[in-house]
């Protein structure tokens, strides 16, 4: 499957990296581009042989440097609320697929570039890197999620500086913060998001894509119901042959083949 400004390859069998392929306009997020991720996030997400998405963007400079302020500048009220809530469901559904998802931010990442890298499970950012929520000094807010993830990634002071001021931070606070779990050199980007997707592929498919869901359910619902919904899973995998090889492994001090079910 090919589109305009998005390419897929699979650096590995299990997998996928997608690219924004957008460096002249430094892969702003347009209308077009919005549409294709969400075809392209579909795609991955109904595809069994997929364990694990890396999200970047084309060339050196850009990450995504935001949503493209010309269509911005020509929205009405009406229209502003159907882009964002398009780019609400959007960034959700790579939120919710069933395997981890890595940001590689290779540069700028900011308005719906940060908010792009935030709905990804981990975010590994480049040394030189720039992070940050400028939408009030254009007189907006953000409006895909960015009011909502980063408050929840490094809390409510740290996110409303960031959001306040629309200052953006470089890549070694925003690890000092929790709002990157790892800073690589440039040229070791992409293979540091592989190897972080190595250990996760290591474990139980099932087991990674319950944990991730219970850690929604208890962020988004509260404390008693992720509380109910993790015992539940925990029971789920109780039952799966990847607990029984898990188990029989490791009292055989050997490593564990893990099929997914």
């Amino acid at each position: 499957m090919s589109f305009e400004h998005i390419l897929l390859e699979r650096p590995e069998d299990s997998i996928v990296l997608l690219t924004i392929n957008r460096p002249e306009k430094l892969n702003a997020l347009n209308f077009s581009v919005m549409s294709q991720l969400e075809e392209a996030f579909t795609t991955v997400k109904n595809d069994p042989t997929v364990r694990g998405l890396i999200v970047t963007g084309a060339g050196d400079k850009a990450f995504v440097a935001g949503a493209d302020i010309s269509e911005l500048a020509a929205s009405d009220p009406l229209r502003a609320r159907e882009l964002s809530l398009r780019g609400q469901r959007v960034f959700r559904l790579l939120e919710t697929l069933p395997f981890p998802s890595v940001a590689a931010i290779n540069g700028y990442a900011l308005g719906g570039g940060l908010e792009l890298a935030m709905a990804c499970t981990l975010r590994v950012a480049a040394a030189h890197a720039r992070l940050g929520q400028p939408e009030v000094k254009l007189g907006i807010i953000a409006g895909y999620g960015g009011t909502q993830r980063l408050a929840r990634l490094v809390g409510r002071g740290r996110a409303l500086e960031l959001l306040l001021t629309g200052e953006p931070i470089d890549a070694a606070e925003a690890h000092r913060i929790g709002l990157v779990n790892q800073v690589a050199p440039a040229d070791q980007l992409l293979a540091t998001a592989l190897a972080l997707l190595g250990k996760i592929r290591k474990n139980a498919p099932l087991a990674v894509t319950l944990t991730m869901e219970a850690v929604d359910v208890g962020m988004n619902c509260g404390l008693e119901q992720g509380l109910h919904f993790e015992s539940t899973a925990f029971a789920i995998t109780a039952a799966s042959e990847d607990m029984r090889e898990g188990t029989r492994a490791f009292l055989e001090k050997r490593k564990p083949q893990f099929r997914g079910r």
